[in-house]
């Protein structure tokens, strides 16, 4: 049996630009999603751990290391009167796992299974969660915090686009409107408010709030209205700007 490659890579031409990713069916009749890269093709699991791999048993490394959490805060284990601590190679592996996740869910959002989206963007931000809880060092209790940012924002995008597909546009606005909320205070729990207004992954939710606007109700001015009343009561001026600006793209400012 032939291992060569070339005639599947042959029959599947690489497009520079482009994420190229296809559904098959594995040889258990499972799906399967492939990605063509520039030197071959990325394989994955669509349920499940990517590479299809059970760590200790268990479904991914992230659900072994909750598991060994809630026995600690439960007392259901021998190490029950202890911490939960993650060394450097625990946070590492942790690391590497993700990574393999955020492979999926970009593949994911081009065959636009927003629903395998949220369920991988959601799944990576508990990662970032454990590590800044439980990681020995300062270093691998922030290195991944960079890129909250940006998995709140792919998540957004899939909570978004399935409100849309249920033709729930009101829903999709106020899912952007808090993605975006959620961005900015982590710029400025970080001491970064200033990068806010910077965020790529900001202008993305609103320019989609933005391509979402003409499909919203009447009834969506008066409910801003009465959101920005009550962000001035509360004092919380930087979302009642938000909402003035969403006003006056729907000409009600």
């Amino acid at each position: 049996m032939t291992i060569d490659l070339s005639e599947l890579l042959d029959d599947w031409p690489y497009e520079p630009g482009q994420i190229n990713v296809r559904l098959i069916q594995g040889r258990q009749g499972e799906p399967i999603i492939q990605v063509r890269l520039d030197l071959g093709v990325l394989q994955m699991r669509v349920e499940g751990r990517p590479d299809g791999s059970e760590p200790s048993g268990y479904g991914s490394l992230l659900e072994y290391h909750e598991a060994r959490l809630d026995g600690i805060e439960f007392g259901g284990d021998e190490e029950s009167d202890e911490e939960l601590i993650l060394d450097e190679d625990a946070c590492r592996e942790l690391r590497e796992e993700a990574l393999q996740y955020y492979h999926r869910y970009i593949a994911l959002l081009v065959l636009e299974d927003f629903e395998g989206v949220l369920r991988d963007t959601s799944r990576n931000l508990r990662v970032l969660d454990l590590c800044a809880e439980h990681a020995e060092s300062e270093q691998d209790q922030t290195i991944l915090e960079q890129f909250r940012p940006y998995i709140t924002m792919m998540r957004t995008r899939a909570l978004a686009s399935l409100a849309m597909n249920e033709n729930e546009s009101k829903v999709a606005s106020f899912v952007l409107d808090d993605g975006i909320a959620v961005i900015r205070e982590h710029f400025e729990s970080a001491g970064r408010s200033e990068q806010a207004g910077d965020s790529s992954e900001v202008a993305m939710l609103e320019a989609m709030r933005e391509a979402l606007l003409p499909k919203l109700p009447v009834s969506q001015k008066s409910e801003l209205k009465q959101r920005l009343k009550e962000s001035i009561e509360q004092e919380n001026y930087e979302l009642a700007s938000i909402l003035r600006d969403e006003l006056r793209m729907l000409g009600g400012a």
